[in-house]
């Protein structure tokens, strides 16, 4: 048996039909199924019921894809073993992100990782959501915020706060909010990365934990977009202080209730699957490092700037 059919088949598996797959690997959806068609010749089952609109995959394909996942796995993890007894990692990485942070910053760092290390080969997806590692196939996931799934391993990169920013002209227009509890009476800006709840401030303060339901006619799931709503005084974002280090630096955002903020550290998930590999360990050391003292660093600001 090829593990080359093996893997084909994960992939039908993973994108529900032929034509996703074929795009992901890279060759004609014909080659997919004449490949599909031999490993049910070589298993004597049928894998999945075809139709002209759709694959659906049988039982008989559920229990076969439970046998290749670990048939894979566990030849991954005898190439690891051995990759990881030479000076040199190798084999592809598969990194999720969100989508500012890995364009303006993890997407940089790892073309610096991939000169350090030319045998190790980079695919990276900038998502709006937060993957499933081992159903995905990822490696790694770049996350923003305390991570919530206890059965992956997660590694802090780098300590960090979401702050709240206004433009002067807006805070000349509206006034100050004094307290967590006013900026229910402004308008706040709404930004959702990946799995955060919608319109729900958590803030901590010199009084402890404090939410606070806030609305707005201005919402997005990219923070470009809501950080130019607050710049042009539309009205108060809550972002990290990375994200709105230039506007800060230059004026066009001020802080608001400056003793508040929200932890927002930047987190790598593995799962057990890959935790021991070479290239990942070394993709999270190099990730580390860079995101905190290299050329493309997140720009966490000057110490006056920590909360408290």
């Amino acid at each position: 048996m090829d593990l080359k059919d093996l893997h084909v088949f994960c992939e039908v598996v993973r994108r529900s039909g032929f034509a996703a797959a074929s795009l992901e690997i890279g060759t004609t959806p014909a080659h997919i199924s004449k490949r599909i068609g031999i490993l049910e010749a070589q298993l004597g089952v049928r894998l999945f019921h075809r139709t002209t609109r759709r694959v659906v995959i049988t039982e008989d394909g559920e229990r076969a894809y439970q046998w290749a996942r670990r048939i894979l796995d566990d030849s991954n993890a005898m190439s690891e073993a051995f990759s990881s007894a030479k000076s040199e990692p190798s084999g592809q990485l598969r990194i999720a992100t969100s989508q500012r942070l890995g364009r303006e910053h993890v997407a940089p760092i790892l073309s610096l990782l991939g000169t350090r290390y030319p045998r190790i080969e980079v695919w990276l997806e900038l998502l709006d959501r937060r993957v499933d590692l081992v159903s995905e196939n990822f490696d790694l996931d770049i996350r923003v915020g305390e991570p919530a799934q206890p059965q992956l391993i997660a590694q802090r990169m780098v300590e960090s706060w979401r702050i709240l920013c206004a433009s002067p002209e807006y805070l000349a227009r509206r006034g100050h909010p004094k307290s967590v509890a006013e900026l229910a009476e402004h308008e706040c800006l709404l930004y959702r990365e990946r799995e955060q709840p919608f319109g729900t401030w958590r803030l901590t303060g010199p009084k402890g934990p404090e939410s606070v339901k806030v609305t707005s006619r201005f919402s997005s799931n990219h923070s470009d977009v809501v950080k130019g709503w607050s710049v042009d005084g539309k009205g108060i974002c809550l972002l990290s202080i990375w994200d709105v280090a230039q506007p800060l630096r230059d004026g066009r955002v001020v802080r608001v209730l400056p003793t508040h903020h929200e932890p927002a550290d930047v987190w790598a998930m593995t799962s057990t699957r890959s935790a021991g590999s070479a290239k990942v360990r070394v993709c999270v050391e190099f990730l580390k490092e860079q995101l905190a003292r290299g050329p493309h660093a997140l720009q966490i600001g000057a110490r006056s700037s920590r909360p408290a």
